[in-house]
């Protein structure tokens, strides 16, 4: 990664920096809109919080989802920052984003919910590579 950037012109690697950027944010609107399906009752336990609930997430569940929903949107506009853009947050932020996503990569992948596996763990690995270059093209 680290040669291909370097054969790049500075405004190259600044535009592919935002649109990674902008990828990450639109990935984290899409949780945000999971999320509140979740919330709304959708019958989708299966594939969030280890699976333990096959249809709809009991109400203390639904709460969890809710500050999924928060977390998300700092997340996203973390990164989306980092590669400087609104709302030019510090950049210690995108790095700390960073080590969540790392810590959300590895929750889904050891889940116990094989369907959550399989839609989650691929989501998370490609927000990873997002925030990896964006971080290390800042």
């Amino acid at each position: 990664m680290i040669e291909f950037t370097r054969l790049l012109s500075q405004f190259e690697r600044e535009t592919l920096n935002q649109i990674s950027a902008i990828i990450y944010l639109a990935i984290c609107l899409g949780i945000v809109g999971f999320q509140v399906c979740i919330i709304a009752g959708a019958p989708w336990g299966r594939l969030t919080q280890g699976g333990y609930h096959p249809k709809k997430l009991p109400t203390r569940n639904r709460v969890g989802a809710g500050f999924s929903i928060i977390l998300m949107i700092f997340m996203g506009l973390s990164i989306h920052s980092a590669a400087g853009s609104w709302p030019n947050w510090p950049i210690w932020l995108g790095w700390l984003t960073l080590g969540i996503t790392v810590v959300s990569v590895i929750m889904n992948l050891i889940t116990p919910s094989a369907p959550e596996r399989k839609l989650w763990a691929p989501v998370t690995l490609a927000m990873l590579s997002l925030a990896v270059f964006v971080m290390f093209s800042s």
